[in-house]
């Protein structure tokens, strides 16, 4: 009994960290894209990355690991964001070694499943896009986010295997001399985009994976 009880604190704590580590971003129907107003700025490629963050079911055993952007532009009036949109290079997708600990696993190997068309498909789905729809204030009386200084609310569309679904979430954005900064951290739910391997529908106590995907965006673009 006493086994038990250690196993299922354990899995609480599990689960409480996996969702205080990002927002959990609220969907909808694809939206018309903003249109860009003022002077473009260029997504620089070498330093902007985005991180990204699975489990199995019940939080146990995280994955991580990264996606590069191959472009990417936004267009800021006064400082503030009017549009943008970005490329994600499913190509370049990585898992971290230091994420796959289990005896006989390896990171290379699940780096070739998560690029098959069990998940994101590459070869038929290299690419994906985040089209910005809207930016709003973070509220802080009512809005609530894990990133430190969150001050705007990002909505866009992602597009991943051909489907295109509104997401938003809390970001801390700044600009300046020349520079733009965006910082995010959102958790989505995969299936709504088609990639439902190890989640069975139909049965849930079937799932070994968790439909929860968690995405760390750290954007810099630089004035064209």
């Amino acid at each position: 009994m006493k086994k038990l009880s250690v196993l299922a604190l354990a899995a609480f704590f599990a689960v409480a960290s996996c969702k205080s580590n990002s927002d959990s971003a609220t969907t909808s129907e694809a939206e018309e894209v903003a249109v860009a107003e003022g002077h473009p700025y260029a997504a620089d490629l070498s330093t902007s990355k985005v991180e990204w963050k699975a489990f199995h079911k019940g939080g146990f055993a995280p994955r991580w690991g990264t996606i590069n952007l191959s472009a990417g532009e936004l267009t800021l009036a006064n400082d503030e964001i009017t549009a943008g949109s970005f490329e994600i290079d499913f190509t370049t997708l990585v898992v971290d070694p230091a994420s796959v600990t289990e005896e006989g696993k390896k990171a290379s190997d699940l780096q070739e499943h998560l690029k098959s068309p069990d998940f994101l498909n590459v070869g038929e789905f290299p690419k994906g896009t985040f089209e910005i729809t809207g930016i709003t204030d973070f509220d802080p009386a009512k809005d609530k986010s894990v990133v430190e200084g969150a001050n705007k609310v990002v909505s866009g569309n992602l597009t991943l295997q051909g489907n295109t679904i509104n997401v938003t979430f809390p970001a801390r954005i700044s600009a300046g001399d020349g520079t733009v900064r965006v910082e995010a951290r959102f958790t989505v739910d995969r299936t709504a985009w088609g990639i439902k391997f190890g989640a069975t529908e139909a049965d849930p106590a079937e799932w070994g994976i968790s439909k929860d995907l968690e995405i760390g965006v750290d954007l810099t673009a630089v004035a064209k």
